[in-house]
């Protein structure tokens, strides 16, 4: 049990420092943090959108995947 233990928080971590680029490429859509370092002015100079969507669908399959791992391991733990 401590190897798939040991595999799924290596995961975990693969995982999460994955979805901190993936949420920061997304594109700014009002007047909060994003605006405020330059977000606003680049905006009309966005991608396409072909490449916003998928990007959404790796920033969601990514989360969903990180979730099943967080919830395997809270499971793990319990049963140990």
């Amino acid at each position: 049990m401590t190897g798939l233990r040991i595999a799924l928080q290596v995961l975990l971590v693969l995982t999460s420092l994955l979805l901190i680029p993936l949420v920061l490429l997304h594109k700014g859509k009002g007047g909060g943090l994003s605006d405020m370092f330059g977000g606003g002015i680049t905006s009309s100079a966005g991608s396409s959108g072909v490449a916003e969507r998928n990007l959404n669908r790796i920033t969601i399959g990514t989360a969903l995947v990180w979730t099943a791992i967080i919830i395997l391991l809270g499971l793990i733990e319990r049963t140990v």
